[in-house]
């Protein structure tokens, strides 16, 4: 195991990230402060976004709200799920 750190999306101590998975302070932030669990949960609402706002994540603007989401998802309200998602069946 590498290094244990307290999840602030989890509220646990939980397994870190091995290096900043994002550049600039929002990285540091959450290489500091998400575990690897809360960073797989992202990457899974992420895909979400991607697939049902038809983003590309090489657009600027997709970017940017990427982003913006990413930040609430970890440090402030969440990110939601659009309207119209609906989950796949399992």
């Amino acid at each position: 195991m590498g290094r244990t750190i307290h999840c602030i999306k989890l509220d646990r101590d939980a397994e870190g990230l091995r290096v900043p998975p994002y550049p600039g302070e929002l990285g540091r932030r959450i290489y500091e402060n998400i575990s690897q669990e809360a960073w797989r949960m992202w990457l899974a609402h992420q895909t979400m976004l991607i697939n049902e706002y038809r983003l590309s994540p090489i657009e600027p603007k997709a970017r940017k709200f990427l982003e913006e989401e990413m930040e609430k998802f970890f440090f402030g309200e969440g990110s939601e799920r659009p309207k119209e998602y609906v989950p796949p069946k399992e």
